[in-house]
């Protein structure tokens, strides 16, 4: 499906007059930190673009919080090196659905605001928090996070203090990793040498191999890779010292995925999604977040890419409002139905959602 894409109107009340199946573009701020917001499905008329989630949920008492949508929320973040347009197509069928869904520019990255010096997951725990808070006042949260972005929702729901409904993981790192995830870790002799070239590579030569090696990564088939997907990423490595700076952050973040997880502490319903495709993060890391957290269920997609919402959104998108159905029906703490499933086809999750 392609989206139809809007510029959001400044007038808040204009919102409930869009058509729900557009993609609506805008910028708000989160903890301080201005960015981009994709959006498909009904916005409330009380929400006010340039505020943070907790000043907005602390304003909504008394008759509009009795009044509060049932509905559930979907709040997508994509991963490391990717932005909020990754999930284009998905919001597209979750709103040509009726249901309601935000992706964001995740700090440092689209067209987010640049994360400070210092450590990474805690700023974009406190970015995540401000935006569920902002959420829940509209209806029930539903987290889905793709590599850096599923990350990013195990320590969501890490806070019990956070109101958090559900939690789908695609492809987290930091559990059982690639061999090319670990390369980066341990930062070898290659990347030192790149790093230490006197002569800067050229930004022609940086880009024509990053459309090599993007594909690669990110599709299970490179072949299939759509162009303007490409490009996205590409973007990110322009030059010689962009490519560096991008080297060092992901090494870093490599570092700090050592520490990233107190897992027994999810109560939340937990989906984990494993890709057999997955050139980053291996499908053993979806079966150990399965084993590690005994009332999740698993699936594994053996046609799946690191970054299935590009593979196949139309599937990604009928499996989170799935899902999300199913959460908002238990609730965070009623988790007992989902404890020992088993790995699942997404065959099968479309048979029991029909």
């Amino acid at each position: 499906m392609t989206a139809k894409w809007r510029e959001a109107s400044p007038d808040p009340a204009s919102h409930d007059e869009a058509d729900p199946a557009e993609v609506r573009v805008g910028y708000r701020r989160y903890a301080g930190v201005r960015t981009r917001v994709l959006e498909v499905g009904r916005a409330d008329s009380h929400q006010h673009h340039g505020h943070t989630g907790r000043r907005r949920a602390g304003r909504l008492t008394g008759r509009r919080a009795a009044t509060r949508p049932s509905a559930p929320r979907l709040v997508l973040l994509h991963g490391y090196c990717d932005n909020a347009d990754t999930w284009n197509s998905v919001l597209a069928e979750l709103g040509a659905a009726g249901h309601s869904a935000i992706a964001v520019d995740l700090p440092g990255f689209g067209e987010a605001e640049a994360l400070r010096p210092g450590p990474l997951l805690p700023q974009l725990d406190t970015f995540t928090a401000a935006i569920v808070r902002e959420q829940s006042v509209l209806g029930n949260v539903v987290l889905a996070g793709n590599s850096l972005g599923g990350t990013a929702s195990l320590r969501a729901a890490q806070n019990q203090r956070l109101p958090i409904a559900g939690v789908a993981s695609i492809a987290a790192p930091g559990l059982v990793d690639s061999w090319l995830v670990r390369t980066v870790g341990r930062y070898p002799f290659p990347l030192r040498l790149y790093n230490a070239l006197p002569v800067p590579v050229p930004g022609f030569l940086v880009r024509t191999v990053a459309e090599q090696v993007v594909p690669r990564l990110l599709y299970a088939d490179s072949s299939a890779a759509e162009r303007e997907q490409v490009r996205r990423f590409v973007e990110l490595f322009p030059d010689y010292r962009s490519t560096k700076t991008r080297l060092e952050q992901a090494r870093q973040l490599v570092g700090e995925l050592a520490d990233a997880y107190r897992l027994d502490e999810i109560q939340a319903p937990l989906l984990v999604v494993a890709c057999g495709k997955d050139r980053l993060v291996s499908a053993a890391a979806g079966r150990r977040l399965h084993s590690l957290v005994p009332h999740s269920r698993l699936l594994l997609r053996e046609d799946w890419g690191h970054c299935p919402q590009l593979d196949d959104p139309t599937a990604i998108a009928e499996l989170l409002a799935y899902f999300a159905a199913g959460a908002q029906r238990g609730g965070p703490q009623s988790t007992g139905a989902l404890r020992g499933a088993q790995p699942v086809d997404i065959g099968e999750e479309r048979g029991a959602a029909g």
